[in-house]
């Protein structure tokens, strides 16, 4: 892509800019600006610049700092399509809220004065993934890096699918030789024996959101080839007792509703060569009255510990259906209003 810039003012949140971007691929030209140009409207819109098309130019009008981060989209989404990538408007929103994520952390150092977004991204056989807020890029960059992460916050943020693909990488490469996933089933109080079928049948519903992330990283048939070999297992939290996990990839899914005890119990259970993700959302405890969250526990008592990562999601890292954001900014205004969290239970 060759760029062609008009003056950029430095500073003054309201000086204008004019930017053209030439893209010299026609065909990648026109998937970037999408059918009838709907995903330069919803960079318009979101970012409130005015961006129109000539062939494969388009030239931006707008402040100065909305047109540079337009650019920055723009940039990105081109190069997904040159590396034969395909766009949904999923990534187009994806881009701009990473494009007005603050510099130091998303763009690399250059001579030039404008940058690249470098976007973290995860990687299998079958599907990439990239970054679609600042958070997810702190959380991608935090699981390649540390032994136990902690990923924290609301529902629709992606802390369990992009912990269960990241799994799905390392087992791809080699880098572990087993993924086990775990919930707590604490809405059956852990008494599954009321529930009607063999065990796998009647612990399958609250563990099939892992299923669904491993189906959405590795085909089918090799999920399940995997599952019969033992390199992927999916149990309940109560199935982890007495063990030590070693070269593995370990998640706890909604963490929140465990127990102190069990939290204990399932961090010891660490092994060489393992990494270990917990997610969960504090706001969403079901455990009985008066007893305490183990998730809550433990942010607290990991805090400041060595190679333990706590990467804290809120509504703006939403990346479900828009309205998703805006239920979970409504409950968190009014648990504000109130003075006090939206379930108190288990709060330290």
């Amino acid at each position: 892509m060759k760029a062609a810039r008009g003056a950029v003012p430095q500073s003054g949140a309201s000086d204008m800019a004019h930017i053209v971007l030439t893209f010299e691929d026609n065909r990648l030209a026109g998937a970037l600006f999408g059918q009838f140009d709907e995903n330069l409207a919803r960079i318009e819109q979101k970012l409130e610049v005015d961006a129109r098309t000539r062939g494969n130019k388009v030239e931006i009008r707008g402040d100065a700092v909305a047109c540079e981060q337009a650019r920055r989209a723009l940039d990105y989404l081109y190069g997904r399509l040159q590396a034969g990538a395909e766009l949904q408007p999923s990534d187009v929103d994806g881009a701009v809220r990473m494009a007005i994520a603050e510099d130091a952390q998303l763009v690399l150092p250059t001579l030039e004065k404008k940058g690249r977004m470098s976007l973290s991204q995860i990687s299998t056989r079958k599907k990439t993934i990239h970054a679609r807020t600042s958070t997810q890029d702190a959380y991608m960059r935090a699981l390649d890096r540390s032994e136990l992460v902690l990923g924290i916050g609301p529902a629709g943020t992606g802390k369990t699918y992009l912990a269960v693909a990241h799994a799905a990488m390392l087992l791809e490469r080699g880098q572990v030789d087993r993924i086990v996933l775990s919930r707590p089933a604490v809405e059956a109080g852990e008494r599954l024996g009321f529930l009607p079928g063999d065990l796998k049948e009647k612990v399958d519903p609250y563990l099939r959101p892992l299923y669904d992330a491993l189906y959405d990283m590795i085909p089918a048939e090799k999920v399940e080839r995997a599952l019969a070999a033992g390199a992927i297992e999916v149990a309940p939290l109560a199935f982890m007792r007495g063990r030590t996990l070693a070269n593995c990839c370990v998640i706890l899914d909604e963490a929140q509703n465990t127990t102190s005890m069990q939290m204990k119990m399932f961090l010891t259970r660490l092994g060489e060569n393992a990494r270990m993700v917990v997610t969960g959302d504090p706001s969403q405890i079901d455990l009985p009255p008066g007893q305490k969250s183990g998730l809550v526990e433990a942010l607290r008592v990991l805090d400041g510990v060595p190679n333990v990562v706590t990467v804290r999601f809120e509504a703006k890292d939403v990346v479900r259906h828009h309205l998703v954001q805006a239920i979970v900014e409504a409950y968190e205004a009014d648990a504000e209003r109130n003075r006090g969290p939206v379930h108190p239970v288990g709060a330290a």
